[in-house]
């Protein structure tokens, strides 16, 4: 399978399967589009004649046709796809292993923002904070599933984590003094909203976090519009210098900072400025996932323009590379010269197998996205997953399961796409959220470019 589009003043060709991408000239890239119709003779000259003011004659383009089959003989173009019958045999192999666990340490927040996914950190239930005990019962779970693996992942979140911050002092404490012993490794993560920061968080975070996620909706008068506190004060004037204070002491790595942009900001490249101007480089800007019909849900006339800020944000990126200022996108990070293994690009995110969240109660769920959701509830930290045919479903779902990806050019990319997102707007996990696809597969073309545009500048 062949995907072919022009941005940036770039002819991109990628190739699905084998992941190939090339950068081509006019010529090579109408010859690809046509490489496999059956009229050969009658493509070369309507090429031909279409670019003979150029000065290209029939003998090019005959010349490019073969260099095109060069490369479907190499395997950079063209190339079959087998991977569907591997989907649910790679997934076998690690059944029952676990290598990550989202910590609930908070069910409870000290902001109000009303497009939260999580109703105000409560997940649609009561507020609560977890234990130690829960939490180191936790920790055990994770290591006596986690098989062979040695690194292990753990993210605390909430709510607001920092509103139980003693305990998750102790559970680092804990994971810490059990590593050698257990032979693993944890790696920790902290989501904050900044409130609480202060030198004592720092401190601490940036000796035993390995990454930390900073909660920013990037210009004032966005942010302050939705991420409030219960009096209806905004937050940015408390967060952000506690948060440049945070990122300096990090050596400004091993962080992001993580917006979200809704229907009241879908020019939301403004935001990321914002951030830019702030000092922060390390960004992350997501689309809101809320109910249809919310006032922050992102609507069809919003699309175009999303779309279109996040071709600019690409051109800001090449723009600020070449001035020695570059940033990281998240959704733009792409590696052209070894990117994921097939197992991950057509197992997907793992969610529910080999990775699970954990309410304060000690409740195991797919992922944080479907905490409060019965009918996935898996099992407790105790028993362990009880709920197996939940997790069959998760186990069974990958990007071959839907009959919408198949025919997909970026269903490599994505690996069938987020469960949940799925599920909140289709109503299965194996559904597709379209208008999620839509913003994904441009996410993914302009990502694309500005790693063709790095590689050039190396050059």
């Amino acid at each position: 399978m062949i995907h072919q589009y022009k941005l940036g003043g770039y002819n991109i060709v990628l190739d699905v399967c084998s992941g190939s991408v090339h950068v081509v000239d006019d010529v090579a890239y109408d010859v690809i589009a046509v490489f496999e119709d059956k009229n050969r003779e009658g493509q070369v000259d309507k090429i031909a004649e279409k670019y003979s003011c150029q000065g290209v004659t029939r003998g090019d383009v005959l010349e490019c046709f073969a260099q095109v089959e060069e490369l479907k003989n190499a395997n950079q173009l063209f190339v079959e796809d087998l991977f569907e019958p591997m989907a649910g045999a790679l997934k076998e192999k690690t059944s029952g292993v676990i290598k990550a666990l989202c910590l609930h340490v908070a069910h409870t927040c000290n902001l109000n923002c009303s497009y939260c996914f999580a109703s105000q950190g409560k997940y649609h239930g009561e507020r609560a904070v977890m234990s130690y005990e829960v939490g180191k019962r936790a920790l055990d779970f994770l290591i006596e599933n986690s098989g062979t693996r040695r690194n292990l992942e753990v993210d605390f979140f909430g709510g607001e984590p920092l509103m139980n911050f003693d305990v998750v002092k102790r559970l680092v404490a804990y994971a810490r003094g059990i590593e050698k012993e257990k032979n693993k490794n944890f790696r920790f993560t902290l989501t904050t909203n900044g409130v609480l920061v202060d030198d004592d968080v720092i401190e601490f975070a940036n000796k035993e976090m390995s990454n930390v996620v900073l909660s920013l909706d990037g210009r004032k008068e966005v942010h302050d519009k939705f991420r409030v506190d219960y009096s209806g004060k905004g937050s940015w004037e408390n967060i952000v210098p506690k948060f440049q204070k945070f990122v300096k002491e990090r050596g400004n790595k091993d962080y992001y900072m993580r917006g979200t942009f809704t229907h009241h900001n879908p020019d939301f490249l403004e935001d990321i400025k914002t951030m830019l101007d702030l000092g922060f480089t390390e960004l992350s800007m997501e689309p809101v996932v809320c109910p249809s019909g919310d006032p922050s849900e992102l609507t069809n006339e919003d699309l175009p323009i999303v779309l279109k800020q996040y071709e600019d944000l690409a051109s800001l990126m090449i723009e600020r590379d070449r001035q020695g200022k570059p940033f990281t996108f998240y959704h733009y990070m792409i590696d052209l010269k070894g990117g994921p293994c097939i197992y991950k690009r057509i197992s997907g995110c793992g969610s529910g197998t080999e990775y699970m969240a954990v309410t304060p109660w000690g409740d195991l769920y797919p992922c944080h996205q479907f905490v409060g959701e019965e009918l996935f509830k898996l099992g407790d930290v105790w028993q362990g997953v009880t709920n197996k045919d939940a997790q069959n479903e998760f186990a069974s779902c990958n990007v071959y399961a839907r009959e919408e990806c198949k025919d997909c050019w970026a269903k490599l990319y994505c690996s069938g796409g987020c469960a949940a997102n799925a599920y909140h707007a289709t109503g299965s996990v194996r559904g597709v959220y379209k208008y999620g696809c839509e913003l994904f597969k441009k996410r993914m073309e302009c990502a694309i470019m500005v790693a063709c545009s790095r590689l050039e500048d190396e050059e």
